[in-house]
């Protein structure tokens, strides 16, 4: 028979077997996210991690998961997803992780529901007709996960959380579009989803990119101001997400339209190490 002590240890074994299961998803799935997380306090990167990881696994069911009831996947994920946040567990460790953090730092279930909204969206939007309906989308698949992260980062301070909030939507933005620029031509031809409003494959041009790199430089311009506010070692784990963006942005604005249609624009691993480097020194400068 077990006693209190040893249950409460077992406890413990499964909460780390499910933080370990979404820093798995994390490192397998995205390098660059993983190196910027890295360098958070252990507390904090436990936390983005089960976020990552939640965020994940639905990206993945209306992405990838091709041959399956992905509506019916992402439906039971979603009632999953609820039920662990409001009993405190799951046997699924990825949700297990998420609701421990959920818990832990006060994440509000509206952002939840927002993100679940967009990934709901992916199954059944293929064509974005007006900024508006690009601006939710947007809203729900990429700045509600900023402000998730946000607040494992202030930890209870609501007043920092209410500062930074605006500046971590612009930031979620930013890296979104950037991922759309990327990734014109699979989404076009591989999931059969247009984003941007008038976006066209046979008549996109350099003067199409340029205007939407603007867009994105103007976000990342806000989302600045916020990182430097940010407390902690979450200022450099997000200084170094946010220059691995800008350099990829940097690429695309340096690369030919129709090149970027036929061409899947990354950065080198030796440039990512460079680029960590400065982030660093920019980190340990104050951001000055």
């Amino acid at each position: 028979m077990h006693n209190s002590k040893t249950l409460v240890s077992e406890m413990d074994i499964y909460h780390d077997i499910s933080l370990k299961t979404s820093k798995l998803i994390t490192k397998s799935y995205s390098t660059s996210f993983s190196m910027a997380v890295g360098l958070l306090s252990a507390e904090t990167r436990q936390a983005i991690y089960s976020i990552y990881g939640f965020v994940r696994v639905a990206d993945e069911i209306v992405d990838t998961f091709h041959g399956y009831n992905q509506k019916t996947l992402l439906k039971n994920f979603e009632r999953d997803c609820l039920e662990a946040i409001a009993n405190g567990i799951s046997m699924n460790p990825v949700l297990h992780a998420f609701a421990l953090t959920v818990r832990k730092y006060n994440i509000p279930l509206h952002l939840i529901d927002s993100f679940l909204y967009s990934m709901k969206s992916d199954l059944s939007k293929h064509v974005y007709a007006n900024t508006s309906e690009l601006n939710t989308y947007i809203y729900g698949s990429a700045d509600v996960v900023g402000l998730m992260c946000i607040k494992a980062f202030v930890n209870g301070d609501e007043k920092l959380y209410t500062e930074l909030e605006k500046p971590a939507m612009k930031l979620g933005s930013a890296f979104q579009k950037v991922n759309f620029l990327r990734d014109l031509k699979a989404d076009m031809e591989q999931l059969d989803r247009k984003y941007f409003p008038d976006f066209d494959i046979h008549t996109f041009d350099d003067t199409m990119k340029n205007s939407l790199v603007k867009n994105i430089e103007a976000d990342f311009k806000e989302a600045n101001e916020g990182i430097k506010r940010l407390p902690g070692r979450s200022k450099l784990a997000v200084l170094v997400a946010f220059v691995f963006y800008k350099e990829l942005l940097k690429k695309i604005r340096k690369t030919p339209a129709r090149k970027i249609l036929s061409t899947r624009i990354r950065i080198s691993d030796p440039m990512k190490m460079w680029l960590l480097g400065k982030a660093y020194l920019q980190y340990q400068l104050n951001m000055s």
